[in-house]
């Protein structure tokens, strides 16, 4: 397996640099979740780290590879989306369709 050597930023791993496996398409995970073992055995703690472009290379416009920075709150959970499917509907929004008749 191929492995990159990957910078984290924020949090408790800010300024480390660690060797992350890559994938299929060469590119580490889109999340590295990191397990903490609590202090007194309770249960551990996860630290995510959010893949992110490292920047980019003069004018060619390449990219520099990547980096994972601190995600304090977490990821929030996704949903596969088809191209086909509706998008989410928004919940302060009202129905669509015929007016109600005794509005007039």
């Amino acid at each position: 397996m191929k492995s990159e050597d990957t910078p984290f930023e924020g949090g408790p791993m800010d300024g480390r640099v660690l060797p992350v496996l890559l994938g299929i398409t060469g590119h580490p995970p889109k999340t590295y979740r990191i397990p903490v073992p609590a202090p007194d055995g309770g249960s551990p703690t996860v630290l995510v780290y959010v893949r992110t472009p490292r920047g980019h290379a003069g004018r060619t416009g390449l990219s520099r590879g990547w980096k994972y920075v601190y995600a304090p709150e977490g990821v929030p959970p996704s949903r596969l989306r088809w191209p086909w499917s509706r998008p989410a509907a928004d919940p302060d929004a009202t129905p669509k369709g015929k007016p109600d008749d005794a509005d007039g």
